[in-house]
């Protein structure tokens, strides 16, 4: 008490005038009145309990310092000499701080209080919370109150007790928000409905005013609609549920959509708890989606499944429904704790199968688009709901496999002719084919064995080319039946898919309805010919068309090809024969029947020089001849040889010798 006293700021005059003065004005009133402590105490009592009616407008903030005369801390005396005043006992004086510390409330900073408007200045109201000086609050923190007025009751929180003026430091934005939060928090934890006001529009959603918080509400908690314009909400007050916050930095997330969410659940418990399977229902189309489309039953949804629009094909729920339709549906399941509701349309409608024409019998001529394409087959619809099955095998008379995704297409309209027909099983064979008679039954007068006819090309295998001679009638001609001259790697070097093709008939198998089909036949058979023109060990000019590891592909004339193995390409000097140079070949083997030719290039070079060897043999066994005669000449007539008719003779024996070697390499 003393150090707040010496550490106040005076105001006043000095403290012995002060004394002076209220001891003159004082003269018939007791010693004790005049302590300074008391007449403090009585002053703040007094002004506690003071009518707002009776206060000025304007009032200065009170502060119990106000009431001390003004002193300093060595004018200050509790003695009689300097203050003329009568001195207390201990006791006494202990008595009289504590009746005057027991006028005022025991605050703590962020405590939240009651406090009583006493007076407005021109920025600040003064406001009374029963503590030893009154506080300030800004007016600025009154926007939401503009009939503030004095003797209004409002909460606020102590910042702080003592500023650096001396002043009590009081927020009512920071009550409003502690107890906002505190409110939020507590609204939070027992899920209980709050009410905010929007007050603007902020990225991803809104911020609420919630007691005076700002909170946030993203855009997807909004409704249980999208919503794309969010400033339709600014301005508006709606209940929200706290979904969501954060004690750390005092931030919430509210939602009004958890609250309609809330709603539609109670809806669906009870409308789930009347359903029955077969229960046919009233509902509104809410959206449409490819699978299905989704009913608004009055708070609920179901699912239309796009099996259960309608008993023909829907290739898209949006060519029967669309959004906001209204329609009768049949409940046909329903899943009490996933909340699933299955319905249907189709099933208010009889079967179409129940109520089939009855001209449609098996032989039946029908009409029906395609719908649907698989592998095996097509399915036609002959009237909604009813559908039968084109099989490959029944496309065309053909034996030849046809791929029906590319025969049939999407919408395409056909005449069949029924084949079987199962009502109880709800299918129906049928057949294209057999809208024309088989042309199997009477091959023989069209295509005759040897007949000539023109084709075209449907298919290329490794082996053999398929030809259409027409609709539903083809044949294979088989690889080696291309040409008497060539032979092809793959069929694809001679002909193409789609190529028109000039075919002979080999043979007609009509139990399995095939044709066998020949090309080359339609020339005659030039190997009996090129067995005179290439008979063998005979040698002809040839160009290397293709080599491998094995050997060589040799073309000779009239476009015949010839095969050199790998052994038979080595040349004169040693090197191999390379792919596109023209050489002489010699033929080593010919197989009419096979149509097989066989070349080699080094027997060519083999036999030159085996030629030339014997050529020099002759010629140096003929010489060797003459050698001996010429010798047995000179010895008939000489009797006895001298010693330079021996060195003569030994020179002859040479030359016969080296001749004899000579012709044997």
């Amino acid at each position: 008490m003393e150090d707040q006293v010496i550490n106040s700021e005076p105001t006043g005059t000095s403290g012995d005038e002060s004394v002076q003065n209220s001891a003159a004005e004082n003269t018939n009133t007791p010693a004790e009145v005049l302590d300074p402590v008391a007449e403090a105490a009585a002053e703040a009592e007094a002004l506690a309990h003071m009518d707002a009616a009776t206060e000025p407008e304007v009032r200065k903030p009170r502060h119990y310092y106000d009431v001390i005369p003004e002193t300093t801390h060595d004018d200050f005396d509790w003695s009689v000499d300097k203050r003329n005043v009568a001195s207390y006992k201990e006791d006494d004086r202990v008595k009289f701080d504590t009746l005057y510390g027991s006028t005022f409330k025991a605050i703590a900073e962020s405590e939240l209080l009651r406090g009583a408007i006493v007076g407005l200045t021109k920025t600040d109201a003064i406001i009374n919370i029963g503590f030893k000086s009154d506080g300030l609050v800004s007016l600025n923190e009154f926007r939401d109150m503009p009939d503030v007025k004095i003797g209004d009751e409002i909460e606020v929180m102590v910042v702080e007790k003592e500023d650096k003026h001396g002043h009590l430091h009081l927020s009512r934005k920071m009550a409003r928000a502690a107890r906002a939060w505190q409110q939020i928090v507590d609204f939070y934890k027992t899920g209980e409905v709050v009410t905010g006001t929007i007050t603007s529009k902020t990225k991803g959603g809104l911020i609420v005013d919630v007691y005076g918080l700002e909170t946030f509400l993203p855009g997807s908690q909004i409704d249980v609609k999208p919503v794309t314009d969010y400033d339709q909400y600014v301005g508006k007050t709606m209940d929200f549920k706290v979904v969501k916050i954060n004690e750390t930095i005092r931030n919430a997330v509210v939602s009004h959509k958890a609250l309609i969410e809330s709603d539609i659940e109670q809806q669906r418990s009870v409308i789930i708890g009347q359903l029955e399977k077969g229960q046919v229902l009233e509902g509104t189309v809410k959206n449409v989606t490819d699978f299905g489309a989704f009913i608004d039953l009055g708070g609920v949804d179901g699912l239309l499944y796009i099996t259960d629009i309608s008993w023909g094909r829907v290739m898209h729920p949006s060519e029967v429904v669309h959004n906001g339709q209204k329609l009768n549906v049949v409940v046909l399941d329903f899943d009490d704790e996933k909340k699933r509701i299955s319905l249907g349309l189709k099933q208010l409608t009889p079967h179409p199968w129940d109520n089939l024409p009855a001209e449609i019998v098996e032989g039946a001529k029908i009409k029906g688009k395609v719908v649907n394409i698989e592998d095996y087959g097509a399915f036609l619809e002959i009237m909604p709901g009813v559908e039968g099955l084109v099989h490959v095998s029944e496309i065309t008379w053909s034996s030849q496999p046809i791929n029906a995704k590319e025969f049939f297409k999407l919408g395409e309209e056909f005449e069949a002719v029924v084949v079987t027909l199962d009502k109880d099983e709800r299918k129906m064979s049928l057949s294209i084919k057999q809208m024309t008679e088989d042309p199997w039954d009477t091959i023989e007068n069209k295509f005759p064995i040897d007949s000539r006819h023109t084709g075209t090309v449907k298919n290329i295998t490794p082996y053999g080319v398929f030809v259409e001679l027409e609709t539903g009638i083809g044949g294979m001609i088989h690889i080696s039946d291309l040409s008497w001259i060539k032979r092809y790697n793959h069929p694809s070097e001679f002909v193409k898919t789609g190529d028109k093709i000039e075919v002979a008939i080999l043979s007609i198998d009509k139990e399995n309805r095939k044709l066998a089909l020949g090309h080359k036949q339609l020339e005659e058979d030039p190997w009996n010919t090129f067995e005179t023109v290439f008979p063998i060990g005979s040698i002809h000019e040839g160009s290397v068309t293709r080599k491998d590891e094995k050997g060589a592909t040799v073309q000779l004339q009239y476009g015949l090809e010839a095969y050199a193995p790998a052994r038979h390409l080595r040349k004169e000097d040693g090197s191999n024969v390379e792919a596109e140079e023209t050489l002489p070949f010699m033929i080593i083997e010919f197989d009419r029947n096979d149509k097989r030719i066989m070349v080699s290039h080094s027997k060519v070079w083999e036999q030159v020089k085996t030629e030339e060897k014997e050529s020099a043999r002759k010629e140096a066994t003929a010489e060797s001849e003459k050698t001996k005669k010429a010798v047995k000449n000179l010895q008939s007539k000489v009797e006895k040889p001298t010693l330079g008719d021996l060195g003569a003779l030994a020179a002859i024996k040479d030359k016969m010798k080296k001749a004899e070697d000579d012709a044997a390499e």
